[in-house]
């Protein structure tokens, strides 16, 4: 891989442009508020669950799933007891949770 492959530039505006699709599945509201969230620390998913109030577990697991897939979020599984699984921000998911927290804190300050 060249270093230029290695940090290509997306276009989100091009209907074919793979950054779109990330684009997608980050801007749903479920997504985003996770990435703020995790990003006070990595938590267990009861603990994600109590912190946002009102998503399934079926949502949450989709969610987590997806925010894994694009290397933003990491699971640890810790296998002593009792065993449990955390999930936290990668570096590339700290980056997006920046923005995330400056976008939530807009809105909670603009709603009405």
């Amino acid at each position: 891989m060249t270093r230029h492959e290695e940090f290509q530039i997306g276009n989100v505006f091009a209907e074919s442009c793979p950054s779109r699709l990330f684009l997608s599945r980050i801007s749903n509201k479920w997504a985003l508020l996770t990435v703020d969230v995790l990003g006070d620390g990595a938590l267990r998913a009861t603990e994600l669950r109590k912190r946002l109030e009102g998503i399934s577990k079926k949502v949450m697991s989709d969610v987590l799933g997806d925010l894994q897939d694009l290397g933003l979020v990491e699971r640890t599984e810790y296998r002593r007891f009792p065993p449990h699984v955390e999930y936290g921000l990668t570096p590339k998911g700290y980056s997006l949770r920046t923005v995330v927290a400056q976008l939530d804190r807009w809105v909670e300050h603009n709603y009405g």
